[in-house]
């Protein structure tokens, strides 16, 4: 029977006080905590799951509380996932629930949130996202990224940026995203990595994809946040490797 395994860990670095991100797999859901090691799960093929990275914004309050909204929110919602269009109106949703949820609250005023992450169907995969936090392919011939970074092009001399350009919530008035969903093969074998840029911010898309050629998932998964921890560890590293298995 084919099936989806699903590998993920979320540590909070070696510099930030408390992890913002959250992260869902299907119904389950991790909000700001640390885990150990690499975690597994497997899933059969065939009914909608939602794997997604959330990545609160840092410098605004409360991150923490509009990632874990978000990926409670798409717990919640995943399994009646069935298409593009779905995805774009859940997460129009979310970000409404982000604002309404500042309501009476000026201690979350301008709260916000990053979201990337894969909606795996039984004949297809979607990608989608909206600001900074990405999903690559990973494939025997490298990696791919097949999210649209919402960011500007980094300063001279820089190979990366903070700012991003479109956010759930992150303002003080409402606004409708415009999220970027890609619809992908579904290949036996291949894997995606879902992340916030904790990763890709300090280790280079070359390192990700020697990690991946050579480890199996939950290796792998080690790896790539040893990577990260060793480059300084700047920000909170989530991440999740989503495979196909026949």
């Amino acid at each position: 029977m084919a099936y989806i395994a699903v590998t993920a860990l979320s540590h909070v670095g070696l510099v930030r006080e408390h992890n913002e991100d959250s992260l869902v797999i299907g119904p389950w859901t991790l909000c700001g905590t640390t885990t150990r090691s690499p975690q597994t799960m497997l899933f059969p093929l065939g009914r909608p799951l939602v794997v997604a990275v959330a990545d609160g914004l840092g410098g605004q309050p409360a991150g923490e509380v509009a990632s874990e909204l978000v990926v409670r929110q798409l717990a919640l919602l995943g399994p009646s996932l069935d298409g593009a269009q779905a995805i774009e109106d859940a997460l129009n949703l979310c970000n409404r629930a982000v604002s309404s949820a500042t309501d009476g609250r000026p201690d979350l005023t301008a709260m916000g949130t990053t979201i990337a992450g894969t909606l795996v169907l039984e004949d297809s995969l979607l990608s989608f996202n909206v600001g900074d936090s990405k999903v690559f392919r990973a494939t025997a011939d490298g990696l791919r990224q097949v999210s649209v970074d919402d960011s500007p092009p980094p300063l001279p001399g820089h190979r990366t940026t903070s700012a991003v350009t479109q956010t759930l919530g992150g303002s003080r008035v409402e606004h409708v995203l415009t999220p970027h969903v890609r619809d992908l093969p579904l290949s036996p074998g291949d894997r995606y990595l879902v992340c916030s840029d904790g990763l890709t911010d300090p280790v280079p898309d070359e390192t990700i994809n020697d990690v991946l050629q050579v480890h199996d998932d939950g290796k792998a998964a080690f790896e790539l946040w040893r990577a990260a921890i060793e480059a300084g560890g700047p920000d909170n590293i989530t991440l999740a490797l989503v495979r196909i298995g026949a």
